[in-house]
């Protein structure tokens, strides 16, 4: 997992990655799957893109308040957490 918060000098937006590695490219699918149905709930201020690369997932955050981006981010964590939880408790999926 890597993690690094940044702000571009020609629109000050604050941005926020992260890469999450799975044992396999199926739990990264099902792990996309379900978070990304989830709007933000705020219109405006903050974007976030989801995308999974083999058996990483990657989310890319851009924010226009340092309170915004760590809501966001902390209530995906959240989530996340439960996904992985939830994958660790049935165990691996079946093809």
């Amino acid at each position: 997992m890597a993690a690094c918060v940044s702000e571009k000098d020609s629109d000050k937006k604050l941005e926020f990655f992260l890469n999450v590695s799975f044992p396999c490219e199926r739990e990264a699918a099902i792990a996309l799957q379900s978070l990304s149905p989830d709007p933000e709930p705020r219109k405006g201020g903050i974007n976030k893109n989801l995308d999974v690369t083999g058996q990483t997932l990657s989310v890319r955050w851009t924010a226009d308040e340092a309170r915004i981006l760590r809501v966001s981010v902390s209530s995906f964590l959240d989530h996340l957490s439960l996904v992985m939880e939830t994958m660790d408790v049935f165990g691996p999926p079946v093809s």
